[in-house]
């Protein structure tokens, strides 16, 4: 997500500067054709940016609320950013003194074919909204290549996951074989333990009885 709202931001300010290097021209000392074209080219990036900024908007929302803060603050910035070119497109196409609504000379405006300029706004419109639909594609296939590229990720982690749940589920199959071994081998134990200490017994009754016997002995050799 960050990586997409990044590349949205990098077409943004290509775009601001491109607005920003046509509205730099002198109008005053080029053709008005020129000036036409150069406010037409400005005011499609314009629209394009802000439908970069509406792209933005949209994957902020998706952000954690850890980093959302600044992306948003952000996001603030290129809109106030997007504002000020537009005033300043707006104002560059207000007629000045000797020009026409078009910024036209006031001759020029007078003569231009009404029909011929409605089928030139509407090429460029056109011609823009072709350019968007490109862009937007673009920017479609970009998002689906990250889609692939998270979905791959998340099978390898899958695969990662079921390796190391293979390995725990044969660990403890080996600790519960441990398990048993040790029991029985407690058992052993125990029961040698019993034996050890039931001979012990009888050696110490065998000892006693043969204690008594040699007394028992004695006593009849003396009296």
């Amino acid at each position: 997500m960050a990586e997409l709202f990044e590349s949205y931001a990098s077409d943004f300010a290509q775009l601001q500067k491109s607005i920003e290097s046509r509205l730099a021209i002198d109008f005053s000392s080029v053709s008005s054709e020129t000036r036409r074209s150069a406010l037409r080219h400005a005011d499609a990036e314009a629209e394009e940016a802000s439908e970069l900024v509406s792209q933005m908007e949209i994957e902020v929302q998706a952000f954690p609320s850890s980093v959302r803060e600044r992306y948003t603050n952000e996001l603030r910035a290129l809109k106030s950013s997007l504002e000020k070119l537009q005033r300043d497109i707006r104002a560059k196409q207000r007629p000045a003194s000797g020009l026409g609504a078009s910024g036209l000379p006031l001759e020029e405006y007078h003569d231009q074919d009404p029909e011929t300029g409605h089928e030139d706004a509407q090429r460029q419109r056109l011609l823009k909204g072709t350019d968007i639909l490109e862009r937007g594609t673009q920017r479609l296939a970009e998002s689906t290549r990250l889609a692939l590229d998270t979905e791959d990720v998340g099978a390898n982690i899958l695969q990662d996951l079921r390796r190391q749940r293979e390995q725990i589920e044969h660990s403890r199959d080996t600790l519960h074989g441990a398990d048993a071994h040790i029991d029985r081998s407690t058992r052993t134990l125990q029961h040698m333990i019993r034996r050890a200490q039931q001979q012990k017994l009888i050696t110490t009754g065998i000892i006693v009885v043969l204690v008594l016997l040699i007394l028992l002995i004695l006593y009849s050799k003396l009296f």
